[in-house]
């Protein structure tokens, strides 16, 4: 009997991530979760405040996306890594979490010229070198989270730690694409991470899962938001998708989140899968994973 397949994931107390790591439990993974909180706040990410009986079965580790030093340990003997992290609007974040700034100041900073600064690989960025306080981040952005920050350089250190231990695969789960009220850095910097990576690490496999908005009725708040998405995607198909590029994620049919999850884990266990995976592969995916569960 072969040994169990060893997956960690960088966001997995998220909504999406802690629906990953169920779908691996019940695969009879080895599973593992980092984030800077541990376990989730159960009632954020699903219906109760119980935490589910599949839960017990994962490590729910502490660590800091933007400090690698503080998970890279965690990555030793891992054959899958998954990074499903990333950021909407950009802000302050010790203003957020002291209640001194607002979504919508995050989003007029999001629109306003910034330091851009090149990706950590370009700017030199060594965890080994750097001990275990260095911080990806450059110093003209340290007290601000940024797109450049969280959706591009956490995702290509987590994917140069997974390499250097030797990982088998990685997925990084980016977007379909961008929404009318995001700035174009939204996307260009997931499309950055993904070239970034595919180029940089081609021993591993990297698979670049892009979800469209996703839904569930365990988070209420996400119900009419993805039937205001489905109508963006009926007009969207309808006029022929001249307006794709306009419209971005909101002319792209929304997905429960549970689906996007199945797909993840069956992309890790099929080795044809690689690159960019879009909403029709991710739908085709899910049903392989659902028809496998099948007698």
């Amino acid at each position: 009997m072969s040994a169990a397949k060893r997956l960690v994931v960088c966001g997995g107390n998220g909504f999406l991530g802690s629906r990953i790591c169920k779908n691996a439990v019940q695969r009879g993974w080895d599973v593992t979760s980092i984030s800077r909180s541990g376990a989730p706040k159960w009632d954020a990410v699903t219906s109760s405040a119980t935490p589910p009986p599949w839960s017990h079965k994962v490590a729910w580790e502490r660590g800091d996306i933007l400090r690698p030093a503080t998970y890279a340990p965690l990555l030793k003997g891992a054959d899958f890594v998954v990074h499903s992290m990333g950021i909407l609007l950009e802000a302050d974040y010790k203003g957020v979490l002291r209640g001194q700034e607002s979504p919508i100041s995050g989003l007029r900073k999001a629109f306003t010229s910034a330091p851009q600064p090149g990706n950590p690989l370009q700017r030199g960025v060594s965890v080994k070198e750097g001990g275990p306080d260095v911080d990806i981040r450059p110093p003209e952005t340290r007290e601000q989270l940024t797109y450049e920050n969280m959706n591009r350089d956490s995702a290509i250190m987590l994917a140069k730690e997974a390499d250097g231990e030797n990982a088998s695969a990685f997925v990084y789960v980016s977007a379909a694409g961008g929404a009318p009220v995001l700035p174009a850095r939204y996307i260009s910097t997931k499309r950055e991470a993904e070239s970034t990576i595919s180029s940089e690490f081609p021993r591993m496999r990297s698979i670049f899962v892009r979800p469209p908005f996703l839904y569930d009725s365990s988070r209420p708040i996400t119900m009419p938001m993805a039937a205001m998405t489905g109508v963006g995607a009926l007009f969207n198909g309808v006029t022929g998708g001249i307006f794709g590029n306009l419209m971005g994620a909101v002319g792209v049919k929304p997905l429960r989140v549970d689906v996007v999850a199945e797909a993840i884990v069956q992309a890790l266990s099929d080795e044809a899968v690689k690159g960019p995976v879009e909403v029709p592969q991710i739908e085709e995916l899910a049903n392989k994973a659902w028809r496998s569960t099948m007698p």
